[in-house]
C-alpha cells in the first residue's frame, strides 16, 4: 500500500507522459465529455454557447469568410465552430481524435445539409496535401502539447497554410499560472462517476512546475480490476514566448486578443488569442 501511495504521489518531469488518447477514445469518458460539450451554458470542453457565437460573428468578419474560404479547425470536437463557419459558406475540415465527437458532428452536419470533411484522427498525425485560409486550435489546445508536439503542429501549419493564410488560437496565460497551487484530494467516484461507470477511487495531485511555467493534474484512478493514470499538462504562456516559438517556425504574430472573439488584449487576462501568419 506504502509503494501505491508513493507512486500516486511521485512528480513527474513536465510532459514526461502523454494520456490524451485515454480521455477522449475511452468509451466512458468519451461520453462524458461529449455531454460537456454540448452543455451550452458551461465552459467545459467547449466554451458556452452565447461566447462560441460571438466569436464566429468576429472570426467571420476578421478573416471575411466566404464561399471560397478554406478553414483546418484541428481538435473540432463535435463541430460546434465548425458547423458555424461552414452556415457562412466555408469549406471546413475538422480534425479530432474522439470519434465520438466526429460520430455526433458528422451526423449533425448530414441533418444541416452541411458539406464538412471531418477526419477522425489525432491531429498530430494529421497530414494533407490541402492548403487552408485559416487555421483554428481554440480551447487552449495548444497548451496541453509538450514543447516537441508544439514545434511539430507549428510546422504543420507552416506547411498547409497558403501564402496569405492565418493561424488563429489561444493559450493561457501567465496571469492563470500564477494564480494556481499545488493540492492533492482524494474522492470516491471522483468528478461524480467521470471516470468509470463502475465504483473506483480517485487521486488528485496538482504538480505545479514554476520554471517552464507549466501545471500537471494528474489523476490515479483505482478500480476493482485496473489502476490507470491520466497526465493533464497545461503550459502557460507570456505573449513574447509564445511568439519566439512562431518565429522559429517561421510564423509571425499578426494581432494578440484577449480570446477568440477579439476582445482587446489585457495583460490581466486569464488567457489570451494570437493571430499568425507565414513570415
Amino acid at each position: 500500500m506504502f509503494e501505491a501511495l508513493e507512486k500516486i504521489n511521485e512528480r513527474p518531469e513536465p510532459f514526461q507522459f502523454y494520456t490524451a488518447s485515454a480521455l477522449w477514445t475511452d468509451v466512458h469518458t468519451s461520453k462524458q465529455m461529449l455531454s460537456f460539450h454540448l452543455n451550452e451554458a458551461i465552459d467545459v470542453s467547449s466554451r458556452n454557447a452565447e461566447f462560441i457565437n460571438r466569436s464566429v460573428e468576429w472570426i467571420a468578419s476578421e478573416f471575411n469568410i466566404g464561399r471560397e474560404t478554406t478553414i483546418a479547425d484541428f481538435g473540432c470536437g463535435p463541430g460546434l465552430y465548425a458547423a458555424r463557419l461552414a452556415k457562412r459558406g466555408a469549406n471546413v475540415t475538422g480534425i479530432d481524435f474522439s470519434k465520438r465527437s466526429i460520430e455526433y458532428a458528422k451526423e449533425f452536419a448530414a441533418r444541416e445539409q452541411l458539406k464538412i470533411n471531418y477526419v477522425n484522427q489525432n491531429y498530430l498525425e494529421f497530414d494533407t496535401e490541402d492548403e487552408f485560409d485559416l487555421v483554428l486550435m481554440i480551447m487552449c489546445d495548444f497548451c496541453a502539447l509538450s514543447p516537441t508536439q508544439r514545434k511539430e503542429i507549428l510546422s504543420k501549419y507552416h506547411k498547409i497554410l497558403k501564402p496569405s493564410g492565418s493561424v488563429l488560437l489561444d493559450v493561457y496565460s501567465i496571469s492563470a499560472f500564477e494564480q494556481r497551487e499545488e493540492a492533492a484530494t482524494y474522492e470516491v467516484n471522483q468528478l461524480n462517476g467521470f471516470w468509470s461507470p463502475n465504483k473506483y477511487y480517485g487521486f488528485l495531485n496538482t504538480f505545479k512546475y514554476d520554471k517552464e511555467k507549466v501545471m500537471l493534474d494528474k489523476y490515479t484512478i483505482v478500480e476493482s480490476e485496473r489502476t490507470r493514470q491520466v497526465y493533464n499538462w497545461l503550459q502557460y504562456f507570456a505573449p513574447g514566448d509564445l511568439e519566439r516559438e512562431f518565429v522559429d517556425a517561421g510564423l509571425y504574430v499578426k494581432g494578440i486578443y484577449s480570446d477568440v472573439a477579439g476582445t482587446p488584449y489585457n495583460p490581466k487576462s486569464g488567457e489570451f488569442a494570437v493571430i499568425v501568419n507565414k513570415a
